[in-house]
């Protein structure tokens, strides 16, 4: 997800609700999964999946495999709604002589930590920059042309938050797990290449709409603390960002929280983009709104979350998936 930059918050007085399996979570923030390599998380999901199913209300139908490229579906009873995750990051791709290109677009110091791995083995190395501010990487040897850098993972938990590389989008992921256990109708897709583009909604939004005809989406990715938006009051309900949902569609989810009573903040912002865009402009008649937490020191190293956002953003999906 892509905003513009927030504006500085104090801490919210808040009290936080503790996280129900946040070892999932940290487990999600390491993997190495930028855009164009996602088959490391698909290969996470597919194992975590195939371990927990059998504990959810309703055992799902899965599709993925060559024509999905590296995108999961998974289908519950009779879907009315979808929900879309990407699984990708941000990062970097080794150039050459120890240039970097951005892969999506990382907010990162000089200094930062950068791991990967190419054919001669593991990679931890330092971010630079020149004077132009074009980027370079420190290391004690040639690293392979192609090879991917993530920031190095590194969690952490407090009472209130939880900050951490990558919550952008694995939060959006371990929301819709979150969601799987109790689903009994709807549909969960897992995306790629959010952060560099977009490409695979368009034929995952194809499949799902002619194998069940569903035409509504709800986007699970995380949005940024702005001047209007505070971290630690609630999921948010984002009106529109570069890309106008329809407004029909809006309303009703917030007809929806209204009436259930649920604590949430409304966004109107005319930048950033998700793969509600993707939906938008795809020949299929999908509805979209995007729903998510809020972050500080979006696409930083430094990503940080409230807790009580994300139990706001698990509760709304539940409801939402059970109204729509």
């Amino acid at each position: 997800m892509n905003r513009r930059k927030p504006a500085k918050k104090k801490n919210p007085s808040t009290k936080a609700k503790s996280l129900p399996d946040i070892h999932l979570l940290k487990q999600l923030c390491a993997v190495h999964a930028p855009s164009g390599e996602e088959f490391a998380m698909t290969e996470f999901l597919l194992h975590y999946i195939a371990r927990a199913k059998a504990k959810w209300k309703t055992r799902p139908q899965l599709f993925y495999g060559n024509d999905f490229q590296d995108c999961i579906v998974l289908k519950f009873g009779t879907p009315r709604t979808a929900i879309f995750a990407h699984m990708d990051s941000i990062g970097f791709t080794v150039r050459y002589f120890n240039q970097l290109l951005a892969i999506g677009s990382p907010d990162a110091e000089a200094g930062t930590k950068l791991v990967g791995r190419d054919s001669l083995g593991e990679i931890e190395c330092e971010l630079e920059f020149d004077k132009e501010h074009h980027a370079f990487y420190k290391f004690g040897r040639a690293i392979e042309r192609g090879t991917s850098l993530t920031y190095k993972p590194d969690f952490h938990e407090t009472n209130d938050y939880v900050q951490s590389p990558y919550l952008d989008n694995r939060l959006g992921v371990y929301n819709a797990l979150k969601v799987a256990e109790t689903l009994t109708d709807g549909v969960i897709a897992f995306s790629c290449w959010e952060e560099h583009g977009g490409g695979s909604v368009p034929y995952l939004a194809k499949f799902i709409h002619e194998k069940w005809g569903v035409t509504q989406a709800l986007i699970s990715d995380i949005t940024w603390a702005s001047d209007g938006v505070e971290p630690g009051k609630g999921v948010v309900i984002s009106m529109r960002d570069r890309n106008i949902p329809r407004k029909k569609f809006i309303d009703r989810i917030i007809s929806i929280a209204d009436r259930n009573n649920l604590r949430y903040q409304l966004e109107v912002e005319g930048m950033g983009s998700s793969d509600g865009r993707e939906l938008q402009v795809s020949p299929i008649p999908f509805d979209w709104c995007f729903v998510g937490a809020p972050q500080q020191f979006a696409h930083t190293p430094h990503e940080k979350v409230h807790k009580h956002d994300i139990v706001s953003m698990i509760g709304i999906y539940q409801l939402l998936m059970k109204s729509l």
